[in-house]
């Protein structure tokens, strides 16, 4: 099983940056078998990206959902630790479908992170409250979605967080930096503004 891949956007971002950028996804919203993936989801159920296009064709959602499985059994960071020793990469975006569903889920890849510090992860997440009860590892960052059910947690002035605009004149009169093209511009390493800005698409 694949447990590292590539979509469009982060082969895009590797490319541009000269980076070995991969990406881990789990079911967007909810599993076959009903489980919610992203249970402080809230908006962005209605445009989620991750429920469309190459995501749902019928060759793509079962290794979403044995990603997911895995993710629930003990020997997830074994596994993820075995993945990143062979595919080396520089960065790792955890979840470009799915996000933590639950604190135990959340400590399995803060202790992925902690075996591999030459590593920086990163996640887009709407678990606003959760995150924000954990200390993070120096090779994690995190940005919050402003679409979700704890949207309302997010302090904007200082947390790394997302707003979606309709073009990109009116992201860049907000103050945002587009992170539209580009995966790791809305990342800390990248990008010292905390205020993140997406195209919708």
């Amino acid at each position: 099983m694949n447990l590292l891949t590539q979509n469009s956007k982060i082969k895009k971002t590797s490319k541009k940056f000269g980076v070995r950028l991969f990406n881990f996804g789990i079911p967007a919203y909810k599993s076959v078998s009903g489980k919610i993936t992203c249970p402080f989801a809230g908006d962005c159920v209605k445009f989620c990206y991750a429920q469309k296009g190459a995501y749902i064709w019928s060759n793509v959602k079962p290794a979403f959902e044995k990603r997911y499985e895995l993710t629930k059994t003990d020997d997830f960071v074994n596994k993820m630790n075995e993945e990143i020793a062979k595919k080396k990469p520089d960065y790792v975006r955890v979840h470009d479908s799915g996000d933590y569903y639950s604190p135990a889920y959340l400590q399995k890849w803060l202790a992925v992170a902690i075996h591999n510090p030459r590593v920086r992860f990163y996640s887009y997440t709407n678990s606003v409250e959760m995150l924000k009860n954990v200390t993070l590892p120096a090779n994690y960052d995190i940005i919050f979605s402003d679409s979700g059910k704890q949207k309302h947690l997010i302090d904007e002035k200082k947390d790394r967080h997302t707003r979606i605009f309709h073009n990109h004149s009116e992201l860049i009169s907000a103050g945002y930096v587009d992170s539209s093209e580009y995966d790791l511009m809305a990342t800390k390493w990248f990008n010292k503004n905390h205020k993140i800005g997406l195209i919708f698409h």
